[in-house]
């Protein structure tokens, strides 16, 4: 198995020799590891059987005088001691490779959900992707005919990577269920880290910021809609970008555009539709 894990992983021609030498230096690293810890060990369950065997040698020729009881009494605590000692650092290590087998089963679980849900929405993806190409960009509609509100929500979406921020659909969703668990609460990070294992607390923490300013317009853009529900009228009201650019020029470029009446939209459309 270790041949073929070397012939396979580590071979110099390999297309992936680059990924695989990243794979073979964290193994060494392991493998010290794991070399300096037998050593420590050794070396400690050493000087424990040293002093068992000088314990035994004392005991074969008692002598019944305080200062004798004394030093076996002095050695009995200090091998007592050692072996406390060493049992409480094996059981925190012990713990503590628990602790990294939950995180790397985590991981993995995560890792083989993520690849799942790349494979069965490849073509939903794409199909997206291709939906979000081939729409105007806001900035090209006549700003007049969507709330200020409206406009920097949906540039906003468009500027950085859509409702989810340019992380994919199962990263986002598993940063949002953790954050509502957490109620926004900054301890929330931690435990995002575990579950997302392909992201860095750095881009946690500015998914994080995105994702707070996407809820704020997003507020916006929704008081904006629950004022046009009750009035309707206020969708056809010019933003004051636009007005400003039509003060200074019209449609045609002879002079000021103060107002474009509701009533000329359903014309427009009609022109749109004799041409087509």
């Amino acid at each position: 198995m270790e041949k073929d894990k070397h012939s396979h992983f580590y071979n110099q021609k390999s297309d992936f020799r680059i990924e695989h030498s990243m794979l073979e230096e964290l193994e060494n690293k392991l493998i010290h590891s794991r070399k300096t810890e037998r050593a420590k060990i050794q070396q400690q369950l050493a000087k424990i059987h040293n002093n068992v065997k000088k314990l035994q040698h004392q005991l074969k020729d008692v002598k019944p005088t305080p200062d004798f009881v004394e030093k076996l009494r002095e050695m009995m605590e200090e091998i007592e001691n050692a072996i406390n000692t060493f049992k409480e650092e094996q059981r925190l290590i012990y713990e503590e490779l628990i602790k990294e087998e939950k995180t790397t089963n985590n991981e993995l679980s995560a890792i083989s959900r993520k690849i799942d849900t790349w494979a069965l929405g490849n073509s939903e993806t794409e199909k997206a992707f291709r939906a979000i190409s081939s729409k105007v960009p806001v900035d090209k509609v006549i700003p007049s005919t969507l709330p200020e509100e409206v406009l920097d929500f949906e540039k906003f979406l468009q500027q950085t990577g859509g409702r989810q921020g340019g992380w994919d659909d199962y990263d986002h969703q598993n940063f949002v269920k953790v954050r509502n668990k957490h109620k926004g609460k900054p301890t929330f990070m931690e435990e995002v880290l575990e579950h997302l294992p392909g992201k860095t607390q750095n881009e946690v923490q500015q998914h994080e910021k995105w994702y707070q300013k996407f809820l704020a317009l997003e507020e916006r853009k929704k008081e904006v809609e629950n004022n046009v529900s009750r009035d309707p009228s206020r969708l056809y009201k010019s933003t004051k970008g636009w007005e400003e650019r039509t003060k200074k020029i019209g449609p045609t470029g002879s002079g000021p555009l103060l107002h474009i009446p509701h009533r000329a939209i359903p014309t427009w459309r009609q022109g749109i539709q004799r041409r087509v």
